[in-house]
């Protein structure tokens, strides 16, 4: 009986897919697309929901069938993740001209994001108190307590290191392996190496002309390559989305949010406050925040189903370019750091709220100008190098309060309402990253307008052209 109803649920979301493919065919908008995927999921994982226990066998292997839609659409992301970041940046920097300024791009950017993860930090101390949420309210069960375990096991690697010992590992000493994620760090240090060898391109134009035009044409074809592979992956977006989210609706457990709503609730409005706070920096930058608003959303809908920062890189970049008129250089290296650097919602809201929760039970009054001040540079700092990928805002956590000299059992306590806020803070995440690249390349003068007030650009454009082939 199980299997068939397995092979039921399956059908049926493959008849969903079908929609989505009709819609396509018919030339329905990318974004109006997007939002059906995103309904459609909504609907059909409450409906597995109230026909099925969250964690009942049905529902665990008709799961695992989706995944091939919605994991197998991150992996795809994933592949061209390291390529895109490669010949994007290298292809940005040797193609540098006149006014372009490598270091004031990068040195804006990263400005950008640390000063909004502060401000994060800030709104999430305020909403805390507000909240009055303390960590005592919150008592774990044997999940909760192997999810401790783990998390101070991972707490070994972490709390031995000095600052200085962990910028060091930005610094890539074996690319090769970098380019494979080995290390949390590794998409940043991969943005280093990419970096390194753009500027040499530069400084070979002066000394061999011959052989640096060589090496930018074949770079050029490259990045060619992978934009078109990038293309075609984006195409994917609204079966993602729609796989993504019916599992995260399905398997979400009711019960075990409604035992921690008052965080959860806490967590959300910290985010959307954060949230309106980027609306108006890109406002006060010249920007219409409502237009932004719309150009960006399905990029938004993708980073809080997905989870992952780094996985929403290509959709980032694409976004920037395609729709905001951001240049190529600024928009890669945003959407680059911005996955690793200064994420508002994993490095800023999250560790933050834990601290002032800890605070009061360890005898730290957490309306002390000296514990707000400090916590906020430690959130600063320690939000360079955090893994844009799930579990990024745990890893964050540890380090701040364990240089905060708090306990770091909390983090285990709410793995059960982890993924549920993981999604805004991801969201929030890429969003402050294509916050920074929209206002640095104000900054710099390096913003089409016209690109941003073209109400009709989609992002899909050069797919559906290659439909109209066909």
């Amino acid at each position: 009986m199980d299997t068939f109803l397995v092979i039921l649920n399956v059908v049926v979301i493959l008849a969903l897919l079908g929609i989505l493919y009709w819609m396509q065919k018919k030339h329905i908008s990318f974004t109006k697309r997007v939002f059906a995927g995103l309904g459609l999921g909504v609907v059909y994982g409450v409906i597995l929901q109230l026909v099925y226990t969250s964690g009942s066998d049905v529902v665990t292997k008709s799961v695992d069938w989706f995944n091939l839609v919605g994991s197998g659409y991150v992996r795809l992301l994933q592949m061209v993740v390291i390529p895109l970041i490669m010949v994007s940046i290298i292809s940005a920097i040797m193609n540098l001209k006149g006014k372009q300024n490598l270091g004031k791009m990068s040195v804006s950017i990263i400005a950008i994001l640390l000063i909004t993860t502060a401000i994060a930090a800030g709104v999430s101390i305020v909403t805390s108190l507000g909240f009055n949420l303390t960590s005592i309210e919150i008592q774990g069960g044997d999940r909760e307590n192997a999810q401790i375990q783990k998390v101070e096991e991972r707490l070994v690697d972490v709390k031995d290191q000095t600052i200085p010992q962990q910028v060091l590992e930005f610094i890539p000493s074996n690319p090769f392996a970098d380019m494979t994620g080995e290390r949390r760090t590794s998409t940043l240090a991969v943005v280093i190496f990419s970096a390194f060898i753009g500027v040499a391109v530069l400084g070979l134009d002066r000394k061999k002309p011959q052989q640096a035009e060589t090496f930018r044409g074949m770079v050029n074809a490259v990045y060619a390559v992978v934009m078109r592979i990038v293309t075609l992956v984006l195409r994917l977006t609204p079966y993602g989305i729609l796989a993504l989210i019916t599992k995260v609706t399905a398997t979400t457990n009711a019960e075990e949010i409604l035992k921690l709503i008052k965080f959860v609730i806490a967590s959300y409005v910290a985010l959307i406050v954060m949230f309106i706070i980027h609306l108006i920096i890109i406002s006060l930058s010249g920007f219409n925040p409502v237009t932004y608003l719309k150009k960006v959303l399905p990029t938004l809908v993708f980073a809080f189903t997905s989870r992952s920062s780094a996985a929403a890189i290509p959709l980032n970049v694409e976004t920037q370019t395609k729709k905001l008129g951001v240049s190529d250089g600024i928009a890669n290296l945003s959407a680059s750091f911005g996955a690793t650097i200064g994420q508002n919602g994993c490095a800023g809201i999250y560790p933050a709220m834990l601290a002032v929760m800890i605070a009061p039970t360890v005898g730290i009054d957490p309306l002390s100008w000296d514990f707000i001040v400090t916590l906020i540079l430690v959130v600063m700092i320690s939000s360079f190098g955090v893994a844009g990928v799930g579990g990024g805002a745990t890893f964050a956590s540890l380090i701040v309060l364990s240089t905060m000299n708090l306990p770091v059992a909390l983090v285990g306590l709410l793995i059960s309402v982890e993924p549920l806020i993981d999604m805004g803070r991801t969201a929030l995440n890429v969003n402050g990253s294509m916050t920074s690249g929209l206002v640095t390349s104000r900054i710099l003068k390096e913003n089409d307008r016209d690109t941003f007030n073209d109400q009709s650009r989609e992002l899909d454009s050069a797919a559906q052209a290659y439909y109209r082939m066909d």
